[in-house]
């Protein structure tokens, strides 16, 4: 079949959600790809202290993400968390150019990702609720990838202001707005949850108190996406990387825009495979890539090894994110995906927020390559637990 056909049997609902964040996505990732700077040029935050703004409000959204997952499982019912999320995003987004000092924008960006805590697990679970079982690689890879189309448009969006606003970072922001209020009116118009669910009498009991029936896959595959996550510290160190070689505040986001184009061709097409091949071989890759990714931006002295290294990073990205919700969703008992969700989510984030911490210690300490070649080795030891990956699946 191809990917094409394959496209074409997924649920309207599968499609609504890619555009609700396409939206949402190039409205966060316009504030992201000029936030490390904001703080840093025109506030004056350091770089660790960038980290540990970057690292902690990921950990905010992945810890909200654990409760939402449980309370949708308990409720019966994920639009109206998923709906409540978008909509307390799109909220905080008008905060960021009014912001005129570190603390208001580190609050800013806190309230932003607990926004994304309320959706993304109720989410990915409404997916799963929605898509037939051999397709749901295809499902998460087509989200994901239309995610990334907005995580293009986004850094483009804040470039060609840039130049238009003549650096202006404010005028800029401001233009995060538009594309939320989309993002909320798309889901409220177009975002159809299947017949409501009620939570099952028997076991596996909805919410916390049925943790002892999710598998061994699941737990196998938070494993994997933990030590990827550590590998992985936060994005806005390939702007801060691209801007310590002399990259100019107009051109940063370019990193951004070359990351993702990668992330979005790979996603969908890596999803779509994974359904008939299997997961496993496809995040060795992904590790692979970023092996590579992180001793090129490692290495790089402003030649080509940066562009090489970001490619790759993306390209990582798109091997993985993906495979790592579908093998979740393909764990997870029905009753239990949104609680399911939320721990991978929460565990994910508590490594996102370590790691963030940690390369900014690292590039403040000994120098911006560092934090690239810990993550090199942190990458090459995520390999070691991929072929538990597959005796997970037949068990």
């Amino acid at each position: 079949m191809t990917l094409r056909a394959q496209a074409s049997r997924l649920p309207s609902t599968v499609w609504a959600l890619g555009f609700v964040s396409l939206f949402m996505d190039a409205s966060s990732e316009l504030i992201h790809s000029l936030l490390p700077l904001f703080l840093s040029v025109s506030l004056g935050a350091s770089t660790d202290a960038i980290g540990l703004i970057e690292g902690t409000a990921d950990g905010i959204a992945q810890i909200g993400k654990l409760f939402s997952g449980a309370l949708s499982d308990r409720l019966g019912s994920r639009k109206p968390w998923i709906l409540a999320g978008y909509g307390f995003s799109a909220l905080t987004k008008p905060l960021f150019p009014l912001a005129n000092g570190v603390l208001l924008v580190a609050g800013a960006r806190f309230l932003d990702r607990a926004g994304k805590g309320l959706r993304d697990s109720p989410r990915d679970a409404l997916l799963a609720d929605a898509t037939p079982a051999d397709a749901r690689g295809a499902a998460y890879g087509l989200r994901q990838g239309l995610d990334t189309v907005g995580a293009i448009v986004g850094p483009l969006s804040a470039s060609g202001l840039m130049l238009l606003y003549a650096g202006n970072i404010r005028a800029t922001l401001w233009w995060s707005v538009l594309p939320a209020v989309l993002c909320v009116l798309t889901l409220a118009v177009f975002v159809r949850e299947p017949a409501r669910r009620k939570p099952l009498k028997a076991q596996p009991r909805p919410g916390f108190r049925g943790l002892k029936e999710l598998p061994f896959a699941f737990w196998i595959a938070t494993a994997v996406a933990a030590a990827l996550t550590l590998a992985r510290f936060s994005d806005a160190f390939l702007i801060l990387r691209g801007h310590s070689l002399g990259l100019s505040l107009a051109e940063a986001p370019i990193i951004m825009v070359t990351m993702n184009v990668v992330y979005a061709l790979t996603s969908y097409p890596a999803g779509a495979l994974s359904d008939r091949i299997g997961r496993r071989g496809l995040l060795a890759a992904g590790a692979v890539a970023l092996i590579g990714a992180d001793i090129a931006l490692g290495l790089t002295d402003g030649n080509a090894l940066l562009w090489i290294g970001v490619g790759l990073w993306g390209l990582h990205m798109g091997l993985t994110q993906g495979l790592l919700s579908a093998l979740v969703a393909d764990a997870a008992p029905v009753a239990l995906r949104g609680t399911a969700f939320g721990i991978f989510f929460a565990i994910s984030g508590t490594a996102l927020l370590l790691a963030s911490a940690g390369a900014g210690a690292l590039w403040d300490i000994f120098s911006p390559g560092t934090p690239f070649f810990v993550g090199a080795v942190l990458a090459a030891a995520s390999l070691l637990l991929l072929p538990a990956v597959a005796r997970a699946q037949q068990a």
